[in-house]
């Protein structure tokens, strides 16, 4: 179990988003807020308020009261705001004109012939914890079906949901109702769904509890097959996971499955599985510029494997945006589920003074681009991994398509590459594999 530890800490710049991970099992969930002073920092104070987690669902569940996080140059307050607005990104429309649609990765998936999107459409958003304002968001209802079509238009033919035990609320049932409805058809779209093992099942995991577990999202999007099946599984301690990769890989045999993918999974149980026999085509992990886990360990492996990394959190909530650009550390507002999540990231990537000095790198590269957006930017950098065929964003309405095709109007050369490398090695650089952190590690 890892607790994130949401922390703010004042300085003579302002105050930083420090969040930081404490691995302690054995502690009880608490809402206490704590003052200690905050070692390496010139800062006297840490407010921090720790709650402990394991996934996506549990974060949001826990999170749920602080629905607004105001961060002050005294100290961390907590208020709960009537609504919320996430991040609307502006696009040049000169610029976003360039690019007619989002195109497709380059090969399928290995041992596939599924092809995602380079931009596969994330539906955390649809999960009930990104709700803004309410003129703006389209993440609830028949509005949020009807939003899958501009996707489908622009390119983005690719949907990554999941079950509720793995934090994605209704969004397969929301999937299926546009397809139902014929707002997009099977035919035209890849859905990726995922396969949650957080139970008595990773003790005693048999091929007849895989087959009913594929059963059931098949009904909920009413569909007759998957395209990718991403199995998480939560402790580690119980070895079932190759069994169930390999059950996996025979219901792909069978038809009924066309890819088996991972989601979450470290570099050493990828290898387990791969050697086992399993064909494992992807895991999906956090990767950006405010994580950049997988350049220690996980990308090497998987590029020497062909297994596709799908990249979450590339925009780290909207955080690697325009809008937090010389943004007072005083009016941010963490009031969706992505921010509060990606929040806890910063502290470990360099705080907040830190993001300030990465966001204006990101935007002078941009601007020599003709005014791309910092988000396209630093999306453009993770795509730049071998590893990474597509990337996974999330958008609570379809305002943010023409800013995705806009994305491949453009390409970082090795001159912004370097300015940007020369800004992320002035940060923290993590120390150990992908989701070793969340799962009570170091980070």
């Amino acid at each position: 179990m890892a607790h994130l530890a949401f922390a703010f800490a004042t300085s003579a710049g302002g105050v930083e988003a420090l969040l930081r991970g404490r691995p302690d099992s054995r502690r009880t969930p608490s809402r206490s807020v704590v003052v200690s002073r905050a070692a390496g920092e010139d800062s006297p104070y840490d407010v921090s308020t720790s709650l402990p987690t394991t996934d996506h669902a549990t974060c949001s569940r826990l999170f749920q009261p602080h629905r607004r996080l105001l961060l002050s140059s005294v100290a961390a307050s907590v208020a709960v705001p009537n609504s919320g607005a996430s991040p609307i990104i502006a696009v040049p429309t000169a610029f976003a004109a360039a690019a007619t649609s989002v195109p497709p990765a380059s090969t399928p998936l290995k041992h596939s012939t599924v092809t995602p999107s380079t931009v596969i459409k994330g539906c955390w958003q649809l999960s009930g914890g990104h709700r803004g304002d309410p003129k703006t968001d389209r993440t609830s209802g028949s509005v949020a079906s009807d939003d899958f079509a501009p996707f489908v238009r622009a390119g983005v033919d690719t949907f990554d949901t999941g079950p509720e035990a793995c934090g994605y609320g209704p969004s397969e049932q929301i999937i299926g109702d546009a397809l139902k409805r014929g707002i997009v058809k099977r035919s035209e779209v890849n859905i990726f769904t995922k396969m949650c093992c957080v139970g008595r099942e990773q003790q005693n995991m048999t091929r007849d509890w895989v087959s009913q577990k594929l059963d059931l999202p098949m009904r909920r999007l009413g569909v007759d097959s998957l395209d990718l099946i991403q199995l998480y599984w939560n402790d580690y301690g119980a070895k079932n996971y190759v069994d169930c990769a390999l059950f996996l890989t025979e219901a792909k045999a069978a038809g009924r499955i066309g890819a088996v993918g991972l989601t979450n999974f470290d570099t050493k149980r990828v290898r387990e599985m791969v050697d086992a026999g399993a064909e494992i085509s992807s895991n999906q992990i956090q990767f950006s510029l405010l994580d950049r886990r997988p350049e220690l360990e996980m990308e090497k492996y998987c590029v020497a494997n062909g297994i596709a990394l799908l990249p979450y959190g590339v925009v780290a909530g909207g955080l690697l945006s325009d809008q937090f650009l010389n943004k007072p550390a005083d009016t941010v507002v963490l009031d969706t589920s992505s921010k509060r999540k990606y929040a806890s990231v910063l502290g470990y990537a360099g705080g907040y003074g830190w993001l300030q000095n990465l966001l204006a790198e990101l935007r002078r590269v941009g601007d020599k681009h003709g005014g791309a957006s910092i988000a396209n930017v630093a999306t453009k950098w993770v795509l730049g991994s071998a590893a990474v065929p597509a990337v996974i964003l999330g958008a609570r309405n379809a305002t943010h398509v023409e800013d995705y095709k806009a994305l491949f109007s453009f390409e970082l050369d090795d001159e912004d590459r370097a300015g940007i490398r020369n800004v992320l090695d002035v940060g923290k650089a993590p120390t150990a594999d992908c989701y070793t952190w969340e799962r009570g590690g170091r980070w």
